[in-house]
């Protein structure tokens, strides 16, 4: 019934924003436990190279639609360089530079600031005082709970520059691909963008870092990890809130990313919060309320 339709569809889009908090948060631990296996593009380059090796055979299953126009072949595999290829070798590139990781989580949490305001100017989207006031709330409560973790001494011209690529691209990919690929299979972009940034990222780790791995099984659950359950289905999960909800709110899920690291390192690793860690938290957690208000 169309009533109980309309029920059911807040709770399966708040599903959808908790999966891609909680995996999203711990994939920044993944990514530091892969690091030590293999250099940043090397490691992204084996990352879509499993992926291609688990989507191809589902493919033959799932006959998904594929791309029906040469624009949206195109439009499909920019998001995809986006979203996957610079955002991600951008990040990782600035740590594998020196850059701490809450420099990092720090200047890749102003992602939703910038986004509200693409989307404001160019985009269409009115947003009220309350959302700004959200937005601006979420990036001093990621400040807030990172800043014990900042070390500016690490701070280098080339990993500012890796991770404003990273900044730019992953805001950019997901506006582009909402706006060039609404109708797109998500399955079907997956495969495509897989292969596009593997045929970009495999010639770059050979050329910047020769391909060096070393194998073990640590690597191997965090590539599985990271493909699986962030490549695939948080990144899927993201495009899908974005078609229904404004870029603003959806992207201002990120600012809980960082919150879900921290008490990751908690449970695992015994890293207590500080007090002002716990400030940055509520700080953070009233700002995204605010944010997301419908």
């Amino acid at each position: 019934m169309p009533g109980a339709r309309a029920a059911e569809r807040p709770a399966f889009e708040a599903a959808l924003a908790w999966y891609f908090v909680l995996v999203w948060g711990s994939g920044y631990l993944a990514t530091k436990a892969g690091l030590h296996y293999a250099a940043p593009f090397t490691f992204l380059a084996l990352r879509f190279a499993f992926g291609l090796a688990i989507l191809a055979p589902l493919a033959l299953a799932w006959r998904p639609r594929w791309p029906e126009t040469p624009a949206e072949w195109g439009h499909v595999v920019v998001a995809g360089l986006l979203v996957h290829a610079a955002n991600l070798g951008g990040s990782h590139y600035a740590q594998y530079l020196g850059m701490s990781a809450g420099v990092t989580a720090l200047l890749l949490g102003a992602q939703p600031l910038v986004t509200a305001v693409i989307a404001s100017r160019f985009l269409g989207e009115r947003l009220h005082a309350r959302h700004w006031t959200g937005v601006g709330l979420g990036l001093a409560g990621v400040a807030l709970v990172v800043w014990h973790k900042v070390d500016v001494r690490a701070v280098t011209a080339g990993s500012l520059v890796a991770v404003s690529v990273s900044l730019a691209a992953i805001t950019a990919g997901t506006l582009y691909q909402r706006a060039f690929c609404p109708r797109a299979d998500l399955r079907a972009a997956a495969l495509v963008q897989f292969a596009a940034c593997g045929a970009v990222m495999a010639p770059l780790a050979w050329a910047v870092e020769g391909f060096a791995v070393r194998w073990a099984w640590g690597l191997a659950a965090a590539v599985a990890f990271l493909v699986i359950f962030a490549s695939l289905l948080a990144v899927s999960a993201l495009h899908l809130l974005m078609r229904r909800g404004h870029a603003t709110r959806v992207t201002s899920l990120m600012y809980l990313t960082p919150l879900v690291a921290v008490a990751l390192e908690w449970a695992l690793y015994g890293v207590v919060p500080t007090s002002l860690t716990a400030a940055g938290i509520a700080v953070t957690c009233a700002g995204v309320a605010l944010a997301t208000r419908r």
